[in-house]
């Protein structure tokens, strides 16, 4: 009886054994492969792991708005290779039904979606802080700290009141968890870019640095949202230059008294002692009073040759400018453009 139960024991236990093998591979195929991302009908979400975030957080995320299904099939795969320690911060784009092995092997490897950053149309620093720390992981205030740090900046050849000659507008594909020092150190490669060649080639040659065609352009950007007659703007600027003139440009006086509800600049508002007020001073102001666009920036580089030394506002207030070689010529336009503003108001 024993022998029998001996023979039956050697012949059926490999079978058990190879049984039981396939069940506990099964449930760990499951495991690995079972989709535990549901989205509903949706397609993808974003998922945003802050930098030093924990464990915890990443599952408070996820479980906040319900995209796990399957918690403990989650939590258990993390838990059975240790890839809690390895999760990296970032954006990641989460497909519909992706598996506990698809999501931690992202997570772990860091394989981030990048965010497309975009910043136009900025006036003062404080604003291109807050616009960017509205799209990557870096605060206003390490932005601004930095934008104001003289020491810092020096290593990329600018000042806080030249910081503008780094930002150029556009849209930069960049990772969400970007840091403020990686931000700018961006922002310089790109400027590089941005300069090299022809661009630097025409400053030099008109007799102004980078920072002073930014400075220029920006005044621009403020006289003017027609593009294709920002040039000869820019020509009227160049030739008060050459004769160092005053450039008497009423956008650096609204920038100096920090008030951009001055529709109209009066005689009072050129009474302000600042270096940014162009009717006391000669030359360029200090740095830019605002970010310009690409399109001001090349319009001084291929500024428009001409004899004009003024322009005024046309009266058919299309936005438009009429441009003027006298001081006469000038006046008239100017009473032209007051008499139909006055009929306006009447």
């Amino acid at each position: 009886m024993q022998l029998f139960i001996r023979i039956v024991i050697q012949r059926i236990l490999p079978f058990l054994i190879l049984a039981l093998l396939v069940i506990v591979t099964e449930r760990l195929y499951f495991r690995i492969h079972s989709a535990v991302i549901d989205l509903g009908e949706r397609d993808h979400a974003w998922l945003y792991i802050p930098t030093g975030a924990q464990f915890s957080q990443v599952k408070d995320s996820l479980y906040s708005h319900d995209l796990i299904r399957r918690k403990k099939l989650f939590e258990n795969y993390v838990k059975l290779g240790n890839y809690d320690q390895f999760f990296k911060p970032g954006r990641y784009k989460l497909k519909n039904r992706m598996s506990s092995r698809e999501l931690v092997d992202m997570l772990i490897r860091g394989l981030q979606t990048p965010v497309n950053v975009s910043f136009h149309s900025i006036r003062k620093k404080e604003e291109l802080a807050g616009k960017i720390a509205r799209q990557i992981e870096t605060d206003s205030l390490s932005l601004l700290n930095l934008f104001s740090d003289k020491q810092f900046l020096r290593q990329y050849n600018t000042t806080p009141s030249t910081l503008f000659t780094l930002t150029i507008p556009n849209t930069y594909e960049m990772w969400w968890n970007s840091s403020a020092e990686e931000f700018i150190a961006r922002m310089a490669a790109e400027s590089q870019k941005f300069w090299k060649g022809t661009r630097t080639e025409k400053a030099d040659s008109i007799g102004l640095t980078i920072a002073e065609v930014v400075t220029l352009a920006s005044i621009i950007e403020k006289e003017t949202a027609k593009n294709d007659e920002k040039p000869v703007i820019a020509g009227v600027y160049i030739n008060r230059l050459h004769k160092k003139w005053p450039l008497q440009a009423d956008p650096t006086l609204i920038y100096a008294w920090n008030d951009f509800t001055i529709s109209r600049v009066l005689n009072k508002h050129k009474e302000i002692n600042s270096l940014y007020n162009t009717y006391k001073n000669a030359g360029l102001p200090p740095g830019p009073i605002c970010l310009p666009s690409i399109a001001s920036i090349d319009a001084v580089l291929n500024f428009k040759s001409h004899q004009y030394m003024y322009f005024c506002a046309r009266e058919d207030f299309s936005g438009y400018h009429v441009f003027s070689s006298t001081l006469n010529e000038h006046n008239s336009h100017a009473r032209r453009y007051q008499k139909a503003l006055n009929r306006i108001k009447n």
